[in-house]
């Protein structure tokens, strides 16, 4: 690859790693015994779709310190979209969500599977947990594979507990904090968590650790990759209510109907005065919500200025992205890289 950042590319590159490397595990899993071909099938299809953008982050985390580009740590890149898969069908199996990329969830999709068997619905989630379990382990599989020399793996491989703590800390909060009452402070810390930290602050300190990034660089890319992470969550956010399910490929009710604590709801709620709270209050949780009730929550946070808040919070976060990266002394054409990685992260349709 040249200087110059080629998104698609890079994308196809990873694509392939994680198409090679996952269907040779998945033959390696359904050979066990015939039963398992459905749940090989799931742990491709996990991997099948996605914009690559924590492998992006952690390629020129790696670019960044000044070193060249190299097939192994493409490889090592691609680990971070295994975590990223594992936890989508985690959280996905959690929430209960029954769309991701515009195809069933994991669980939802195993139903098929299972459906002659005892308590089918239950099989198929256990079944689904643990697709997500052996994508966390296959994430581990492949960075410690990837081709890079040990003692490069040494000095990022302490970075792996501390993403798995967060990631999984993150993801306690945000189901210890579904169905109480909005916080949009809570939120915040929820997002920084489950999201922010696993998109951009730890694939670039992995990079960099790999590379062997000092200590300023490694403050600046946390300067840079915490406050970009929540950006593209409070994004997520917007988008799982107003964004088109043909963008996104989600079904829009999701957050509405878990109560879960996203900053959107706790903006709204914020601003909404008795009368207001006590419709929202109606709504929210829902399990029978149709598309009115939907429709009567985002006239609600509309007419609040909700969406316009959470909006407000993006840019600010962008621009302290923007910020921390300009004070960093990096080749040219890492910030021109990590500049377009902060758009597209933040300004998106899905």
């Amino acid at each position: 690859m040249t200087d110059r950042w080629d998104p698609g590319a890079f994308k196809n590159r990873v694509d392939e790693v994680l198409r090679r490397f996952v269907a040779r595990e998945a033959d390696l899993f359904a050979a066990v015994d015939p039963l398992l071909g459905p749940v090989a099938e799931q742990l491709e299809a996990a991997v099948a779709d996605g914009k690559r953008l924590r492998a992006a982050f952690c390629y020129w985390g790696w670019r960044a310190v000044g070193q060249p580009d190299s097939d192994a740590l493409v490889r090592a890149a691609a680990s971070m979209e295994l975590v990223h898969a594992a936890a989508v069908v985690h959280d996905d199996l959690i929430d209960d969500s029954p769309l991701r990329h515009g195809r069933p969830t994991p669980h939802l999709a195993l139903r098929a599977a299972v459906r002659d068997r005892p308590h089918a619905d239950d099989t198929a989630r256990w079944l689904a947990m643990l697709v997500g379990d052996l994508l966390m382990s296959l994430a581990g599989q492949l960075f410690a594979t990837c081709g890079l020399p040990a003692a490069y793996l040494a000095r990022a491989r302490p970075l792996w507990s501390v993403l798995a703590r967060e990631l999984i800390a993150g993801e306690c909060l945000e189901i210890l904090r579904t169905g109480a009452g909005p916080d949009t402070t809570a939120s915040l810390k929820v997002i920084r968590y489950k999201t922010a930290k696993y998109t951009v602050e730890q694939p670039l300190l992995i990079g960099g650790a790999l590379a062997g990034a000092g200590e300023r660089l490694r403050e600046g890319y946390s300067g840079y990759g915490l406050p970009l992470g929540e950006a593209f969550q409070l994004r997520d956010d917007l988008l799982g209510l107003f964004g088109a399910p043909e963008h996104t490929g989600k079904a829009s009710a999701d957050d509405v109907r878990g109560h879960r604590p996203t900053a959107l709801l706790a903006e709204t709620w914020r601003l909404a005065r008795d009368d207001d709270r006590e419709r929202l209050g109606a709504l929210l949780g829902s399990r029978d919500l149709d598309a009115d009730g939907l429709d009567a929550v985002r006239e609600v946070m509309c007419r609040l200025g909700a969406p316009d808040r959470i909006e407000h919070m993006i840019g600010a976060r962008v621009a302290e992205a923007l910020g921390a990266l300009h004070e960093l002394d990096v080749p040219a054409p890492a910030v021109g890289a990590l500049t377009a990685l902060a758009h597209s992260a933040a300004v998106r349709l899905s």
